[in-house]
């Protein structure tokens, strides 16, 4: 997940320019990783709100912690697992109170590509079926699909072992294949 900007600095620049004192080059990262790992957010909690404040939050705990980040070149991974813990911390407490469903369908239909006519209501469709996974599966089908991360990636994020996140991941299709059969037949 290292990346280089059109500047040509690499996310172990901007953490070195960090930890050298240059604050403000914490905004680069921020700028850098905002919007993918924003969409990660609001597709797993479902609401802007609560998407933001994960994304937030995870910035600020980042930056906070940046010495523990063992490979700066890595950055992105790194904060991407600090994400995970947060939308699983956010999702958890939500969860107690209410079923996860999608209350924002605006902010959502936003955090993916908008489409016109059919091809937008199928994707309104998928993630109203996606929201509806328990939080470990869609977890885990969204970081396979969605963020296209192998799965040894995924365990380094998550903590969760390969053949439980590959179960996981079965069971969200077979899920996702249930409930988009309903809804094609109704």
């Amino acid at each position: 997940m290292g990346i280089h900007d059109v500047t040509g600095e690499s996310d172990g620049d901007f953490v070195r320019r960090v930890l050298n004192g240059d604050t403000a080059a914490y905004a680069g990262l921020v700028t850098r990783y905002r919007d993918r790992l924003g969409r990660y957010a609001m597709r797993m909690l479902g609401n802007q709100a609560d998407a933001e404040e994960a994304l937030q939050d995870a910035f600020v705990r980042g930056y906070r912690s940046l010495r523990r980040c063992t490979d700066p070149e890595r950055f992105g991974a790194w904060l991407f697992g600090i994400l995970v813990n947060r939308c699983r911390t956010l999702g958890g407490r939500r969860a107690r109170r209410q079923r996860t469903v999608v209350h924002d369908e605006v902010a959502l239909s936003r955090a993916s590509v908008g489409d016109e006519g059919e091809e937008f209501a199928l994707r309104e469709t998928i993630q109203w079926a996606v929201a509806q996974l328990s939080a470990p599966n869609r977890e885990a089908f969204l970081l396979k699909h969605v963020e296209e991360l192998s799965y040894d990636e995924m365990t380094e994020l998550t903590g969760v072992s390969v053949s439980a996140l590959k179960m996981r991941v079965m069971r969200a299709r077979e899920e996702l294949q249930r409930l988009l059969s309903e809804v094609v037949r109704d």
